[in-house]
C-alpha cells in the first residue's frame, strides 16, 4: 500500500493502522527517479492532470526527465531534443498534439477524419493542400508529401481515401508555397526554401551551406528545376504572385528585406539551365528602414507586415513587457497588380498606377497589426488587442459585418475578438476561436455554396457557428473546393500575445455591441440588443426570424457550452413550427 503524504499538509484523516494492511508509505520516501520512470508510462493527459494535484507531483510531472522519457515513447526515433527552455516537454508535447484533420464537403460522409501520422515528424508546423495530395513541414525542416490513394476497407471494399500514405519529400526545408490562388487545380509545382551544403573552393574539402529553391511536381514528388543562392543571403519565407507565365518569387530575409525573382513556370518541366536574375523588392528599396516580419500573397496582390508583427508558427509567440515601439512596426503595406482587385480592396481607382504596380500602399490602422489572411479580393487582419478588420469585396457577406456592403479600408468585426486563425478564401471567410472554457470552434461567413460553409448552405453575412467537430489543439486551418482542413499542434512556446485594450479606446468605440459594453460602457449591451430586437422585427417570414435569431447568438460573447445550447433550441422550435403550421409563415405568426 502507497500512499501520497504531503508534510506541510500533516497527517491525513483516517490514515491509522487498519487491520489486516500495512503501514501506509508516503511516495516522498521513493528515489525521486524511480517516481519519474513510473510516471512516463502514463498517458500525456493522466501526466497533465496529475501535475494539478499537489505541489509534489507539480514538480515530479513538471521534471524534463519525466518528459524525455515521454518524448522517447512517442517518438522514438527523434534524436534531438530540439531548441527552447524546456526541449523535452515542448518535444513531448508538439508530437503528442500533431495531427490533420479533414472534413469533406460532398459525399455522403462529413464527418472529420484524420490524415495518417509520420512517424518521422517532429510536430506540424504548417500544411498545405495542392491538386492531389498535401504537404506537411515539421519543426526540424521535414518536408512529408501526404498521399491520396486507393485502399481497402474493413469491408473489403476499394475506396479513395485522403492523406493516407506518406514519404518524405525533402529535409533542411525553412518554407515552401504554391499557386496562391483558392482552387488547388492550379497547384501543379511546390516551391520549396531549402538549406544546402554546396563545395567550397577548388581543391578544398570544406563546404558551406547555401539556400536554395527547388522545385518539385505535386502529382509526383519529382524534383524538377532548382535554384541556388550565394551563401551570404539566408531567407525565411518565400511566396508566390502573378500568372504561371510571369510568376513571381517573393523571398524574405532573415534581415526584414524582400528579393523577387521572375520564372517561366511552363518551361519548367523542360531538361535546360539558365539564370535568372535577383532583385530588391520596391518595397525595400523605397522604404529601407523598415523591416518586414512575414508575406502573404494572391494571384495580383501581396502584403507585408513590419516589425511590429510577431513571427508566427500559426500561432503568435508570446509578448512581453516592453518599451513602445517605432510607429512604423506592426504596420501593414500593399501591393495590387490589376484594377478590378484594386477597386475590390479600396472602392475606388484614384491612386492606381498601372505603370507601377509595385508601389507600396500604407494601410491606416489604430494598432499593431500580428497576422492577416488574403483572399481573392478581400482581406482580414488581426492587431494586437484581438480585434478582426475585415476589408474589401462584401458581395457574398465574405467580410463578416452582418450586410453586403463592400468596405474600401478596414472595418472592425465587433462580435470578434482574439482569434487562434483567420483565413479568407474566394468568396468567404473561416475563424478559429476559443471559448473561456478552452474550447475551440470554427465561424465562418460568406458563400456557402458546395458546402463550404456546414450547416449554413444559403451563407451568412455574419460569422456564424460551423456544423464541424473541431480539435483540441487545433491551430491554423485551410479550405478548398472539395474538403476543410484544420491543423492539430500545440507549441507551448507559442501562445497568443493579445494585449488588453485601454479603457480609454473601449470608452471611444462608435458601434455599440455586446462584446464591448462592460464597465465601461454600460448602454453599450442593452443599445445592441435594441438593434438586434430590430433586426429581427424587420424580417418577413417566422423562419426568417429564427434565422436571424441563430445569427444574432453567433455574434454575442457566450461560452460555447450556451450558444450549442441556444442553437440547438432554436433548431427544435423550427422544426417544430415547420411541421404544424399547414401554409408559410406569416409575420403575425
Amino acid at each position: 500500500m502507497v500512499k501520497r503524504s504531503c508534510p506541510s499538509c500533516g497527517p491525513e484523516p483516517g490514515g491509522e493502522e487498519k487491520k489486516g494492511r500495512g503501514n501506509p508509505i508516503s511516495v516522498q520516501l521513493f528515489p525521486p527517479e524511480l517516481v519519474e520512470h513510473i510516471i512516463s508510462f502514463l498517458p500525456v493527459r493522466d501526466v497533465v492532470a496529475l501535475g494539478q494535484t499537489c505541489h509534489y507531483f507539480h514538480e515530479v510531472c513538471d521534471a524534463e526527465g519525466v518528459w524525455r522519457r515521454i518524448c522517447r515513447r512517442l517518438s522514438p526515433r527523434l534524436r534531438e531534443q530540439g531548441s527552447g527552455v524546456r526541449p523535452w516537454k515542448r518535444a513531448a508535447i508538439l508530437n503528442y498534439t500533431k495531427g490533420l484533420y479533414f472534413q469533406a464537403f460532398g459525399g455522403r460522409r462529413r464527418c472529420l477524419s484524420k490524415s495518417v501520422a509520420p512517424l518521422l515528424a517532429h510536430g506540424y508546423r504548417c500544411f498545405l493542400p495542392t491538386k492531389d495530395h498535401v504537404f506537411i513541414l515539421d519543426y526540424v525542416g521535414t518536408l512529408f508529401f501526404l498521399k491520396n490513394a486507393l485502399v481497402s476497407s474493413t469491408l473489403g471494399q476499394i475506396q479513395w481515401k485522403r492523406a493516407c500514405r506518406y514519404v518524405v519529400l525533402c529535409r533542411g526545408a525553412k518554407d515552401f508555397a504554391s499557386d496562391p490562388r483558392c482552387d488547388t487545380v492550379y497547384r501543379k509545382y511546390l516551391y520549396v526554401l531549402a538549406t544546402r551544403e554546396q563545395p567550397g573552393v577548388v581543391g578544398t574539402t570544406s563546404s558551406r551551406a547555401c539556400d536554395c529553391v527547388e522545385v518539385y511536381l505535386q502529382s509526383s514528388g519529382q524534383r524538377v528545376f532548382k535554384m541556388t543562392f550565394h551563401h551570404s543571403m539566408s531567407f525565411k519565407q518565400i511566396v508566390l504572385v502573378g500568372q504561371e507565365t510571369q510568376r513571381a518569387l517573393l523571398l524574405l530575409t532573415e534581415e526584414g528585406k524582400i528579393y523577387s525573382l521572375v520564372v517561366n513556370e511552363t518551361q519548367l518541366d523542360q531538361p535546360r539551365s539558365y539564370t535568372v536574375q535577383l532583385a530588391l523588392r520596391k518595397v525595400s528599396r523605397c522604404l529601407p528602414h523598415l523591416r518586414v516580419t512575414c508575406m502573404a500573397s494572391n494571384q495580383s496582390s501581396t502584403l507585408y507586415i513590419t516589425g511590429g508583427g510577431l513571427p508566427r508558427k500559426r500561432v503568435p509567440k508570446a509578448a512581453e513587457l516592453r518599451a513602445p515601439d517605432p510607429p512604423d512596426q506592426g504596420g501593414v503595406y500593399f501591393e495590387v497588380h490589376t484594377p478590378g482587385v484594386y477597386r475590390d480592396l479600396f472602392g475606388t481607382l484614384q491612386a492606381f498606377d498601372p505603370l507601377d504596380q509595385q508601389m507600396p500602399l500604407a494601410l491606416s490602422l489604430p494598432a499593431k497589426i500580428l497576422f492577416c489572411a488574403l483572399g481573392y479580393n478581400h482581406l482580414g487582419l488581426v492587431d494586437e488587442f484581438g480585434r478582426i478588420f475585415m476589408q474589401g469585396n462584401n458581395r457574398y457577406g465574405q467580410l463578416g459585418t452582418g450586410d453586403k456592403m463592400d468596405r474600401g479600408e478596414p472595418t472592425q468585426v465587433h462580435y470578434l475578438q482574439c482569434p487562434i486563425a483567420l483565413w479568407c478564401g474566394l468568396n468567404h471567410s473561416l475563424v478559429l476561436s476559443q471559448g473561456s472554457d478552452f474550447s475551440k470552434e470554427l465561424l465562418g461567413c460568406g458563400c456557402g455554396a458546395g458546402g463550404r460553409l456546414p450547416g449554413w448552405p444559403k451563407g451568412s453575412a455574419s460569422f456564424v457557428k460551423l456544423h464541424v467537430k473541431v480539435p483540441l489543439c487545433a491551430c491554423s486551418l485551410c479550405s478548398t473546393r472539395e474538403c476543410l482542413y484544420m491543423l492539430s499542434s500545440h507549441d507551448i512556446e507559442h501562445y497568443p500575445a493579445y494585449r488588453d485594450l485601454p479603457a480609454s479606446r473601449v470608452v471611444g468605440s462608435p458601434e455599440p455591441s455586446l462584446g464591448t459594453g462592460g464597465p465601461q460602457d454600460p448602454g453599450g449591451a442593452a443599445r445592441a440588443c435594441e438593434e438586434y430586437l430590430s433586426q429581427i422585427h424587420s424580417c418577413p417570414t417566422l423562419q426568417d426570424r429564427m434565422e436571424k435569431m441563430k445569427e444574432i447568438v453567433g455574434w454575442m460573447p457566450l461560452m460555447a457550452a450556451q450558444k450549442d445550447f441556444f442553437w440547438e433550441a432554436l433548431d427544435m422550435l423550427q422544426r417544430a413550427a415547420g411541421g404544424v403550421g399547414p401554409g408559410p409563415s406569416t409575420p403575425e405568426s
